[in-house]
């Protein structure tokens, strides 16, 4: 069999994106190319390849997400979305790529000792696809002692390969605050408890949980993206609800942040005279990367010949990897998309386009990270 044009094939995966947990035909298309490579397969929430070699016991997994966006696609390409309103944005269709390019490579030349996990996983994008995996029994079925995933980088040069061992990305937390207050006429606000103007002094109170609460140099971020009112014209709106989005990049700040939330604005409320209430939940936890994958990261970026950073700050976005970085020691890595035109746009970018010239960059780089932690000498410690 003629080996995969990985350009195609991301190509195809980009005309035909599908959204979180509706990733039925890209599903069946990867256990399709899993299948023909010899690996086995094994499908449920996501889709799994196994794929073994030599007599030894060590297993690592090696995870790409499938998810798209729901976005409008703004691109000129040959190969835009056909699915009108869903788009892959982040370069999903390209991660995919990049590890069935390795499966392929892999299962080729078989030249490792011990078991890959190549792992096809749902709906990052909304931060449950991890933890679903997890929960159909992803990591009892295949044990395995380390777990990898990269993620392209627009803005970064093209090819250059970054991590860091600790945090490297934040947590994301949503927030609803509901005030109760008192409806009534535009002209007589004295007898009504205006929720809009209780509203607005929570949401200037709670900037002071970054400004005030946090050692300087968290790096938390609190922001309210939503004042919901059932105000009209010439009524004073009874209620209001504010919305937003808290990123922090320890669990210890998230946890402040939560409870200081909780009693700037139902003290607020108290203050008012009006019952306030607060839901504060995590979608995504902190990205933590484990010392030794990110050292094998880094050894397999420099192996491939691209330049490779071992220290690069944080990042501001999260990631659903984190959960199986809770679980297994793992190593979250970027790599360069690239400066210019669609490849430097950012992610989420209706124009933003993954480069095709990182597919055989991605694909030799997982390939060489198997060989250096599955290496075919048995008695070589890892």
């Amino acid at each position: 069999m003629p080996a995969l044009d990985l350009a195609d094939v991301r190509h195809s995966f980009h005309r035909t994106p599908e959204l979180g947990f509706d990733e039925h035909n890209t599903k069946a298309r990867i256990a399709s190319f899993l299948s023909s490579f010899g690996l086995e397969v094994h499908e449920g929430v996501g889709v799994v390849g196994i794929l073994k070699c030599g007599t030894g016991n060590r297993a690592i997994g090696l995870r790409a997400d499938m998810d798209a966006l729901p976005i409008l696609e703004a691109s000129t390409h040959d190969y835009v979305s056909e699915t009108k309103g869903v788009m892959h944005a982040c370069g999903h269709d390209g991660h995919m790529t990049m590890l069935l390019g390795a499966a392929e490579k892999l299962a080729k030349a078989r030249d490792f000792d011990g078991t890959v996990v190549f792992i096809f996983q749902p709906n990052e994008e909304h931060g449950l696809g991890a933890q679903a995996m997890i929960e159909e029994g992803l990591l009892k079925q295949f044990p395995i002692e380390e777990v990898y995933a990269i993620h392209n980088l627009p803005g970064a040069p093209v090819g250059q390969i970054s991590t860091r061992a600790g945090q490297i990305c934040a947590s994301e937390s949503l927030f609803e605050i509901t005030i109760n207050g008192q409806g009534g006429h535009a002209s007589m606000p004295h007898v009504g408890r205006d929720a809009i103007t209780i509203g607005a002094e929570i949401v200037q109170a709670l900037q002071t949980i970054v400004s005030r609460k946090l050692a300087p140099g968290a790096g938390a971020v609190v922001s309210v993206t939503e004042f919901l009112t059932d105000g009209q014209r010439n009524v004073l709106p009874g209620a209001a609800t504010l919305k937003g989005d808290v990123r922090t990049k320890q669990p210890a700040d998230r946890d402040q942040v939560a409870t200081l939330m909780t009693q700037i604005a139902t003290g607020i409320g108290a203050a008012h005279g009006v019952d306030v209430t607060v839901d504060f939940r995590t979608e995504f936890i902190e990205t933590l990367n484990d010392p030794l994958p990110v050292e094998a990261a880094v050894k397999a970026g420099r192996g491939v010949g691209v330049e490779t950073i071992g220290d690069r700050d944080p990042m501001s976005f999260s990631e659903d990897f984190a959960h199986f970085c809770a679980a297994v020691p793992g190593c979250f890595l970027l790599l360069g998309n690239g400066t210019e035109g669609p490849h430097g746009q950012p992610l989420h970018a209706a124009d933003y386009d993954f480069n095709d010239a990182l597919l055989p960059i991605g694909a030799a780089f997982w390939t060489q990270l198997v060989r250096d932690r599955l290496p075919l000498d048995a008695n070589t410690k890892a």
